[in-house]
């Protein structure tokens, strides 16, 4: 897929793992964190301070929003300014983290390029796009041309068959394939997940697996194009340019094979301080927890929410543990107070944040002191990324998120399932 992509883009007929290229960008994404104010502002001046393509630009603030100090309030201010200022009328705030408002706006589609100033820009693979990250100063270069070079990458193939037990979710599969690849054992290498397993996730759970393709070390994480992708984007007015759509060839060839069976697969957790430092959750020694956080672009979902809630309906969370949401962006947010879902995980003692990167990466709205320990659905447990560098952090699906928040510490979800909550 990663080879047709990216011949495509760069206008010639074929493409082989290791080619260089140019290539046409089809959408470029900036945050607060490390968008314009990072060079590109200032760099941007040297050559007429002008966007190629005001339209094929996406700003969004979103790891500062809501500003927790000045600092952050000023930095979201020169975003938006700076956006304003450029003609860039696909500027979003208060809207939740970058990707998912990407995936909701449109803004990646099958077949294309998609660049952004975050490592997590992977996630628009679940599309059948390919998106990845780039620093400030490739971005310069994008926002002057249109245009950037890429390498094309070896692909490594994860197959998963069969059918999810009970208690088990995408992030599960997520968790479990960064665990047997290692985190560097897809450095510059595209991802591509298939077999019935993924043909038969929504859309929300694909994008939660794609999202962490780049915790390999992956350049991005794809995967194909179907019924279900076409209808994500139809629901949202987009119309899918079936000339642009790839698929892999029966005889591809890949780098490396992995195959998985969905069937066999238990709740894991990721324990500090590497994601994949992958356990199943059975193997879990009795560990207390001081936090659960349910969010994120890769939790924060509304099956995430919706399966959380189900889990912690009609209980209690724990005493002493700090059971935080944050819905994935203002449209989740909406619904899922509209069909009760935050007001369920309110009344088991929940704490409902705005859509927000904050927490996540460890920049406001429920960081980590020294000592504490947090499971998270979110996407990384290095230390310091949620706070201090002395607290720990757990990964685990929403749904392993949730039954710890119950029990005041690391649980099996499947338990509190087979007691009919």
């Amino acid at each position: 897929m990663s080879e047709k992509i990216l011949a495509r883009a760069a206008g010639v007929e074929n493409a082989s793992a290791g080619d260089i290229l140019w290539v046409d960008v089809d959408m470029a994404m900036m945050d607060d964190i490390l968008g314009p104010r990072i060079g590109i502002a200032e760099g941007l001046k040297e050559f007429g301070d002008r966007l190629w393509d005001e339209g094929k630009a996406v700003v969004i603030s979103d790891h500062y929003m809501p500003p927790a100090n000045i600092h952050q309030a000023e930095i979201v201010k020169f975003t938006r300014d700076w956006s304003k200022s450029h003609g860039v009328d696909n500027y979003f705030e208060f809207a939740g983290p970058c990707h998912q408002v990407m995936a909701e706006g449109g803004f990646v589609r099958p077949g294309e390029i998609v660049l952004g100033t975050d490592s997590h820009t992977c996630m628009g693979g679940a599309f059948g796009a390919f998106a990845t990250g780039v620093g400030s100063t490739e971005m310069l270069g994008i926002l002057v041309t249109g245009r950037t070079w890429l390498r094309v990458p070896e692909t490594i193939r994860a197959v998963w068959r069969g059918r999810l037990p009970s208690g088990v979710m995408a992030k599960d599969i997520s968790l479990k394939t960064i665990g047997e690849v290692g985190h560097a054992g897809a450095t510059y290498k595209a991802v591509e997940y298939s077999g019935d397993t993924i043909d038969g996730l929504p859309m929300d759970e694909r994008l939660a697996i794609t999202n962490m393709a780049v915790e390999m070390g992956a350049k991005a994480g794809l995967m194909r194009c179907d019924g279900r992708t076409r209808e994500y984007l139809e629901e949202r007015g987009i119309t899918v340019d079936e000339n642009r759509v790839s698929f892999s060839d029966a005889d591809a060839e890949f780098a490396e094979t992995y195959s998985f069976d969905a069937a066999a697969l238990t709740p894991v957790v990721a324990c500090p301080h590497e994601v994949d430092n992958v356990y199943s959750i059975d193997d879990i020694p009795e560990t207390a927890i001081d936090q659960a956080y349910l969010g994120s672009c890769t939790g924060g979902r509304l099956s995430d929410l919706r399966a959380a809630a189900a889990l912690v309906k009609g209980r209690k969370i724990a005493k002493g543990v700090r059971f935080l949401v944050s819905p994935a962006s203002v449209p989740i947010w909406k619904e899922a107070d509209l069909d009760g879902t935050l007001a369920t995980l309110a009344e088991a003692g929940g704490t409902i944040l705005a859509p927000t990167c904050g927490v996540c990466v460890g920049l406001h709205s429920g960081i980590l002191a020294a000592g504490e320990r947090c499971i998270s659905s979110s996407n990384r447990n290095f230390v310091g990324r949620m706070g201090s560098k002395d607290a720990e952090i757990y990964l685990g699906s929403p749904l392993s998120v949730a039954a710890a928040a119950l029990a005041g510490r690391i649980a099996d979800p499947r338990g509190f399932i087979r007691e009919g909550i």
